[in-house]
């Protein structure tokens, strides 16, 4: 092991500095030490939820080089890279695939910078940082490591240091300079773009109002109301309130606020729907979504339409969504790829999973490019 290294693992990132936290992650909202407080004071993120913070830091001459939000989990809820059917095989075998170490954002399929590294040799922290984690693996009992919503280019440099690299899909909507939402749908084929128009006509024949809400707009009260929403949402569709409670709405209230965007949906002055989005250095993340009546076509033009509008509005080069969700297609949402990596340490597993994750890559390629084939622009 490379000598001048040395690492230290913390179970709360309040003990990091937020200081040098932000100086190697920057500003993007959900790799904020900001976000993460706010799901580990709120409770979101503990031990009780199977999101046990375990993150990483890496030194050099004590100086801080390198950052990992991390968790160890005892599931594999909330993840949105799924290894259900890994968890399984282990099991079927007389094993145990939890717990295991996952670097990521909790709840968030959002891709970004996920090692955060500041050094002139990124390789050798690479390197050092698979190293701890293989050690630490055996020495706490877990049957891997997982680095979820990285960049491709992190993907490799970890794949070169005998980690296995899987590739998914979603879909994103890119700004291509649009002046407002019809211009963008001129670049649509000519069906396509009325069946466009005839939803949105759906909401406004409704009467139903749009407000948008930033900054001192969004009170406490606010924040309270969109909250119920998204749990009562969440409860009629899953039977439980959802991963995220009050008290972490309150937090990124009073540690984000001007990364916050809240959208009503009203009907006669009565808000029938709600959404919370984030809004990073160039993109917005719609997140969150409640509603307590079922309008047809308010879903898509709350939580689609509404962001489209505002990121054009707003001169935004992306909007990211959320996860999976194939009727984004025909609303102009793009694939693109995502890209995490894993390291198992049962040799005999890892041979399996890394035979699977090959064949699943092809998969994955050739459905990229039949949503591709789907999508609503001219050609």
């Amino acid at each position: 092991m490379t000598n001048h290294f040395s690492h230290q693992w913390f179970n709360s990132i309040e003990h990091i500095d937020a200081t040098h936290w932000q100086a190697l992650y920057g500003n993007e909202p959900f790799t904020s030490h900001a976000f993460l407080y706010a799901l580990e004071q709120s409770q979101c993120a503990s031990t009780e939820t199977g999101w046990q913070p375990y993150h990483l830091a890496i030194y050099e001459n004590n100086n801080l080089v390198a950052l990992a939000p991390g968790y160890i989990k005892t599931h594999s809820y909330g993840e949105y890279v799924f290894d259900w059917s890994w968890a399984e095989a282990y099991q079927q075998h007389g094993l145990d695939y939890y717990p295991k170490w996952l670097c990521g954002i909790p709840f968030s399929p959002i891709a970004g910078q996920r090692i955060a590294i500041e050094h002139s040799n990124p390789d050798s922290v690479y390197q050092y940082i698979t190293t701890v984690l293989k050690e630490q693996s055996k020495e706490q009992g877990w049957s891997g490591w997982h680095i979820n919503f990285c960049s491709l280019a992190q993907a490799k440099c970890l794949q070169n240091n005998n980690a296995m690299l899987r590739t998914g899909v979603q879909f994103q909507w890119f700004n291509k300079n649009y002046n407002d939402f019809n211009h963008f749908l001129a670049s649509f084929s000519s069906r396509k773009r009325k069946t466009v128009n005839k939803e949105r006509s759906k909401i406004s024949n409704q009467n139903i109002t749009i407000e948008w809400l930033q900054n001192e707009k969004i009170t406490p009260e606010i924040i309270q109301i969109f909250c119920q929403f998204y749990q009562r949402t969440y409860l009629k569709r899953s039977g439980h309130l959802g991963y995220l409670n009050m008290e972490f709405f309150q937090f990124l209230h009073a540690l984000l606020a001007d990364k916050l965007l809240i959208m009503f949906a009203k009907k006669q002055d009565k808000i029938v729907a709600a959404t919370l989005s984030l809004i990073g250095e160039n993109t917005l993340y719609g997140r969150y979504w409640g509603a307590n009546e079922d309008i047809d076509s308010l879903h898509f033009e709350l939580c689609y339409y509404q962001g489209i509008e505002y990121c054009i509005q707003h001169k935004l080069a992306c909007f990211h969504s959320g996860a999976q969700g194939e009727h984004k297609i025909a609303r102009g949402f793009e694939p693109v790829y995502t890209h995490s990596v894993h390291h198992i340490n049962n040799p005999d597993f890892a041979h399996a999973i890394d035979d699977y994750l090959k064949r699943e890559q092809q998969h994955m390629s050739s459905y990229k490019q039949q949503c591709s084939d789907l999508l609503p622009f001219k050609h």
